[in-house]
């Protein structure tokens, strides 16, 4: 339904963590789940490719990306076959951790495994920096453990808080991934991911408190 350099043309010069490199990370992971899982690889691919396609929107005026991206999706894919059309929109619709929305179909649950899988692990705690940095945000803090019991959509406004950091992020957010993966298929690739991100975390609280 597209191909790689044509989505690519449709990105802004997002931050680090979420480049036009993400899209391809989890366009493969994608792939290798949607594959295990039966999904409409057509439909997923061009999913996958177009997810982030409203960040761009979303930094001008606040909108959700994940709205504004299955908007887009549908202006980019006119002339497709509608039905595929309106698959691809409602898989990029329902992607997002920060949302309402529950992944419905075997696509929409594979983008939403393929996305979440690279926020966590090496990978996960690499973007949570990025993104720090970029916000010259803290690189730890002391968090109240109840940061962590708040639901997804009273999240939303967070990243644009001076005071949170990627301690916060894996608390409300990333520690929970795992959890939440919608199929098998991300729910055994995200065994790994998680367990070294938790260490991770851990560590560092050791070492800021110069117990290692």
């Amino acid at each position: 339904m597209i191909t790689i350099e044509a989505a690519r043309t449709y990105y802004d010069e997002n931050d680090a963590a979420h480049s036009f490199e993400h899209v391809l990370r989890v366009w493969r992971l994608a792939e290798r789940i949607g594959h295990a899982e039966g999904a409409d690889m057509e439909v997923l691919q061009a999913a996958a490719l177009l997810h982030d396609v409203g960040r761009g929107e979303q930094s001008r005026s606040g909108r959700c990306h994940a709205e504004v991206g299955a908007e887009l999706a549908r202006a980019i894919l006119a002339g497709q076959p509608p039905g595929k059309v309106e698959a691809v929109a409602r898989a990029i619709a329902e992607h997002r951790f920060r949302g309402s929305a529950i992944p419905s179909t075997v696509e929409a649950q594979v983008l939403y495994d393929a996305d979440k899988l690279d926020a966590i692990g090496a990978i996960g705690v690499a973007r949570a920096y990025a993104i720090a940095g970029a916000r010259r945000q803290h690189l730890w803090t002391e968090v109240d453990p109840s940061y962590a019991q708040r639901a997804p959509e009273e999240g939303k406004d967070d990243l644009e808080n001076a005071g949170h950091t990627p301690v916060h992020e894996y608390l409300f957010k990333l520690s929970k991934l795992a959890a939440r993966m919608c199929t098998a298929t991300g729910r055994q690739l995200a065994q790994q991911r998680h367990a070294y991100m938790t260490e991770f975390f851990e560590r560092l609280a050791q070492e800021v408190a110069g117990e290692v």
